[in-house]
């Protein structure tokens, strides 16, 4: 195996997704130190970042602000060492779903219809405009915190002033419901591939974040229910999302599809959760990686620039 020095870990951390990165870091570590790399935990939350000088690599497992939008990526840039995942620019437009949308839709990438929200939005004429039901999130979180399914008429402003609690900036966006659909990717440049696609249905209304970690009835799809034709199109146009945001290493892309089977592409993660619930190992095991083999795969490209 390759020697990749000292390595730290950073997990836990500020956000609001501290507890996930707790759970996702504590799993990498330890599948590190179980293939004799010298792993290191670090949680940013409690340890001064100079500290991070007399580590050789970072395994980002945060999740979140200051973990996942390219704050820690511009630290690590700075000090030059090399880290897992994407770069400073393509993390922080992975975080913020708004602009997200705004550089797919350039592209012509397929995405749901979804209107700016602020203090003095016209909420009717929103709801009038994107139909019900629709969700309504805050722009720069992750694990389906500040989101709510708005299914009644009136009901937009105070899901709006939920998701304000979380972030200033806040989008509705029309539901799709033909069904929600994962695409974990691995890899940069010509050697990125995406790996099989995982359909999720949730027990629940949708995929919150009890769904997401707490619950044992999402069941998960993989192989998916697409034929094998269509899941092809959709990972290499999932690639193509992937790439324009300027993301490396590894990620996740989600998407839904309506009920006539047309895909819309809802947001990237550029550090995905590598829980016992999490996704991007659940498609990987499909695919023929184990969890040890795919954490080593990602620390192996850790990078800088």
């Amino acid at each position: 195996m390759t020697d990749f020095g000292k390595v730290a870990v950073l997990f836990g951390g500020l956000s609001a997704e501290r507890a996930v990165s707790l759970n996702s870091g504590a799993r990498v570590l330890a599948a590190l130190q179980r293939q004799d790399v010298d792993a290191q935990a670090f949680d940013p939350a409690e340890r001064k970042l100079d500290e991070l000088a007399a580590f050789d690599r970072v395994f980002i497992a945060l999740h979140g602000r200051y973990g996942e939008d390219g704050t820690i990526q511009g630290a690590l840039e700075l000090m030059r060492i090399p880290y897992t995942g994407s770069g400073v620019m393509a993390s922080a437009l992975g975080m913020d779903k708004w602009r997200t949308k705004l550089l797919w839709r350039s592209v012509g990438l397929p995405i749901p219809e979804y209107a700016m929200l602020n203090a003095y939005s016209d909420f009717a004429a929103i709801e009038q405009q994107l139909g019900l039901p629709l969700f309504v999130k805050p722009d720069c979180e992750g694990s389906s915190i500040g989101i709510t399914k708005v299914k009644q008429r009136g009901g937009l402003q105070a899901a709006y002033l939920e998701a304000a609690r979380h972030d200033p900036l806040v989008l509705a966006e029309r539901a799709i419901l033909g069904g929600e659909y994962t695409v974990g990717i691995i890899g940069s440049g010509e050697e990125m591939q995406a790996l099989p696609i995982i359909k999720i249905e949730p027990a629940t209304e949708f995929y919150d974040y009890d769904a997401k970690y707490l619950r044992d009835d999402t069941a998960y799809r993989c192989p998916c229910d697409l034929p094998a034709g269509r899941e092809l199109e959709l990972r290499a146009q999932a690639l193509e999302a992937f790439r324009v945001i300027g993301c490396r290493g590894w990620g996740r892309v989600d998407f839904l599809m309506d009920e006539q089977g047309n895909a819309y592409y809802l947001e990237v993660n550029t550090a995905p959760g590598m829980t016992d619930h999490s996704l991007v190992p659940m498609a990987a095991r499909v695919a023929g990686i184990s969890y040890d083999e795919l954490v080593v795969r990602v620390l192996a490209l850790a990078t800088l620039g």
